[in-house]
């Protein structure tokens, strides 16, 4: 008589490099007891070999079906390989082999995506990979920055400090990110909103009070006329200027991310606007110290680390000011040297990275930097946040108080000569 037991999972290695889709399964072992699991693989057959190889009979082999609504856990993303990251590092530190830390990771994970891209790392480093070579298949998910490290953890055997460190690395940079989205996401939402209650007023509200104005037989004050005219272009034109809209952000949004010099002309414009500007400054900054930092404790030689770390800066100009750097560097220039050329650190950075060099700790200067420009952003954050509530509070009250004076200042002059 067999036991059922629906709720024991065991996912079983499966073999094989390929592009591999999840399956689910169910199936007996030799006792009789019922088993179900879910795993990827290249297909049904190759996941029916290997539950037989395993001792389980399986009765039904099917792919897992998709979410109803959307693509749930459709993308791996960032946080994903953070927590994938410090997974590895914790069990890897406690004795657990690759191979096993990479299949407990996979079954735990919610995200179907993630769980078969960790499903396809094990198979390749069973298949003789190292882990380096794994993720290098996967250059979306593992950038060249991840891949590097990895790559000299495994080179000096400390695989596992150099996961924990990047792990924190990827921590505080998405912590970091998450701040600049919060600074810029509050203004942007308010002036679509501002758009929207203007248009909505132009399009339904003035309307009604033309047609009483009509009834005056008079001129109409000059502003008053204004927003008329503005209404009826837009009652006639609407569905024009939203495709000229949608239009034209998509393609400042295409042009932008095909064409390096509107990425360097916009990026630096952004570092000139008030207080925004500030923000982003001392990100890019943040950004550039704790990727370097972290890339030479890993052991990468400095003017490779250089040339990584340019693109993880998060903007172009000083991602063109660093890969100047590197060419210094390459050719003798201390980095502090090379730094002052740029125009763009301030001369705090400078003198950290010159101590650091002389002390030859130079991580751990840098390290102190980073810390202090996150501090410093999130300073800026809090004070932008205290900043635009009133100025935002004007900005509504000027346009839609402008409106709703603009419509009752011909009443208003009714009034008068009625007096």
């Amino acid at each position: 008589m067999s036991v059922s037991r629906s709720a024991v999972k065991k996912e079983p290695v499966v073999r094989g490099t390929s592009a591999m889709q999840p399956f689910v399964w169910e199936g007996t072992d030799k006792r009789g007891v019922k088993m179900k699991g879910e795993q990827p693989a290249k297909n049904a057959n190759f996941l029916r070999a290997e539950l037989r190889r395993q001792g389980i009979t399986p009765n039904v082999v099917k792919p897992k079906p998709k979410p109803m609504f959307g693509a749930a856990g459709s993308t791996v993303t960032p946080k994903d390989i953070s927590f994938f990251s410090r997974q590895m590092a914790t069990m890897m530190k406690s004795g657990v082999p690759i191979v096993s830390s990479l299949e407990i990771i996979g079954s735990g994970h919610k995200n179907p995506r993630m769980k078969n891209l960790v499903g396809t790392i094990r198979a390749d480093i069973e298949g003789g990979s190292s882990l380096y070579e794994a993720i290098s298949k996967h250059p979306v998910q593992f950038d060249e920055l991840y891949r590097n490290l990895v790559r000299a953890g495994e080179g000096a055997g400390v695989l596992e400090t150099v996961l924990d460190t990047v792990a924190t690395y990827k921590e505080n940079i998405e912590a970091l990110k998450g701040k600049i989205k919060k600074a810029l996401f509050y203004p942007a939402m308010v002036m679509v909103v501002a758009v929207m209650v203007s248009a909505i007023m132009l399009i339904f509200v003035v309307p009604q009070f033309e047609d009483v104005f009509k009834g005056f037989g008079a001129e109409l004050p000059a502003f008053t006329q204004m927003i008329v005219n503005m209404s009826r272009f837009m009652v006639s034109y609407w569905w024009i200027m939203a495709i000229v809209s949608i239009a034209s952000i998509f393609g400042l949004l295409f042009a932008y991310k095909r064409s390096p010099g509107m990425q360097h002309t916009m990026d630096r414009f952004v570092l000139k606007v008030p207080v925004i500007g500030l923000i982003m400054n001392n990100s890019a900054i943040a950004r550039f110290a704790r990727t370097t930092a972290v890339t030479f404790k890993a052991g990468v030689p400095l003017v490779e680390a250089l040339g990584i770390v340019a693109g993880a800066t998060g903007n172009k100009v000083y991602e063109e000011a660093v890969l100047r750097m590197r060419d210094d560097v390459s050719v003798g220039y201390p980095v502090n040297m090379a730094m002052k050329q740029t125009n763009l650190f301030p001369h705090m950075v400078i003198q950290m990275t010159a101590i650091g060099e002389e002390a030859g700790a130079l991580d751990t200067m840098l390290f102190k930097v980073a810390e202090y420009y996150e501090q410093e952003v999130n300073n800026a954050v809090d004070a932008l946040s205290s900043l635009l509530e009133p100025m935002i509070m004007v900005f509504i009250g000027t346009i839609v108080g402008g409106m709703v004076i603009g419509m009752y200042l011909p009443i208003f002059k009714l009034g008068a000569v009625v007096g």
